[in-house]
C-alpha cells in the first residue's frame, strides 16, 4: 500500500511538472511574439555603408580592418555611416595608431555564428586584413542554437582569419537581459542564455588565437541603466552613442593585438 501511494505521488508530481513546463513554454512563446511586435523592423535590414578609408590625411599605408558577424558588427541602428561600430572603431584606431584605417564590412544583418564561414568565403582570396573584429551571438540565442555548436563555428572562423595573418578580436554575445522591450520571464531567460554563450565564446576564441572582450562586462551596465540613450529606435540595436561605447570597449584589445603583432614581427 505504501509503495502504491508513493508511486501515485511521484506520478502526480511528474504530471504537475510537465504541465508547468508546458505552461511556461506557452508563456515564453507568447512573450517572444510580443517582443517581435514591439521591436519590429523600423530600421529595415540594411546598415549604413561605412566602408572607406578613415582619416586618410594621416601618413602611412592604411591599416586594413575587417568587421564580421551580425547586425551589431554591421552597424544597424546607426543614423550615419560614421556612427557604425566599424567606423567608430576605425576612427579610434586611426587616432591611436596614427595611420589611416581602411574598413571592410563583411558582417550580415541577422547572421548567426554559422554564417561566419560564408562571410569569410566571400572575401577576395588575396585579402589580408591586419585586424578582424567579430561580434556575433545574439541570433544564436534567439534561435536557440546549441552553445557548443555556436562556439565551434566561432573558433573555426578565428582560425581561418589567423591563417590569413589577421589579428582577431571577438566581442562576445551582449547580455540580452538589457532589452527592455522583451518582457519577463523571457528577458531573464535570454540573459542567462546569452551569458552562457558569451562564456563559451570567450574560451573558444581565446583557444583559437583571438582576444575576447566581454561586452556584457564592458558595456552591459550602461545599456541597462541608460537604455533611452544607448539603444536606437527599435530598442534592440545600439544608437550612435551605444556604438561609440562598444567601440571604446573593443579598442583596447584591438590596439594590444596590433602592438603584439608588431613586436613579434621585429
Amino acid at each position: 500500500m505504501h509503495r502504491s501511494r508513493l508511486a501515485l505521488a511521484v506520478a502526480l508530481v511528474a504530471g504537475l511538472l510537465a504541465l508547468g513546463a508546458l505552461a511556461l513554454r506557452a508563456v515564453l512563446r507568447r512573450q517572444a511574439a510580443l517582443a517581435r511586435r514591439r521591436i519590429g523592423k523600423p530600421l529595415g535590414e540594411q546598415a549604413p555603408d561605412a566602408d572607406r578609408v578613415w582619416r586618410p590625411s594621416l601618413a602611412g599605408e592604411p591599416l586594413d580592418l575587417l568587421m564580421l558577424g551580425d547586425s551589431i558588427a554591421a552597424g544597424l541602428g546607426a543614423p550615419r555611416p560614421k556612427d557604425t561600430l566599424g567606423a567608430r572603431l576605425a576612427k579610434a584606431l586611426a587616432r591611436r595608431e596614427q595611420r589611416p584605417v581602411r574598413l571592410r564590412t563583411a558582417a550580415v544583418v541577422g547572421a548567426e555564428s554559422a554564417g561566419l564561414a560564408g562571410q569569410i568565403d566571400a572575401l577576395p582570396a588575396d585579402y589580408r586584413p591586419e585586424l578582424a573584429v567579430i561580434v556575433v551571438g545574439g541570433n544564436d540565442v534567439t534561435h536557440r542554437l546549441p552553445v557548443s555548436l555556436a562556439a565551434a563555428h566561432l573558433a573555426r572562423a578565428v582560425e581561418r582569419l589567423r591563417g590569413r595573418g589577421a589579428e582577431v578580436v571577438v566581442g562576445t554575445c551582449p547580455d540580452l537581459g538589457a532589452l527592455r522591450a522583451v518582457p519577463q520571464p523571457l528577458r531573464a531567460l535570454g540573459s542567462r542564455l546569452s551569458r552562457q554563450l558569451a562564456d563559451a565564446q570567450a574560451v573558444a576564441a581565446t583557444k583559437a588565437g583571438a582576444r575576447a572582450v566581454s561586452l556584457r562586462r564592458a558595456v552591459g551596465e550602461v545599456f541597462v541603466s541608460r537604455p533611452d540613450e544607448m539603444f536606437s529606435l527599435d530598442r534592440f540595436h545600439p544608437s550612435a552613442l551605444g556604438y561609440r561605447r562598444t567601440a571604446d570597449a573593443l579598442l583596447v584589445a584591438a590596439s594590444a593585438a596590433l602592438r603584439d603583432a608588431g613586436e613579434s614581427a621585429h
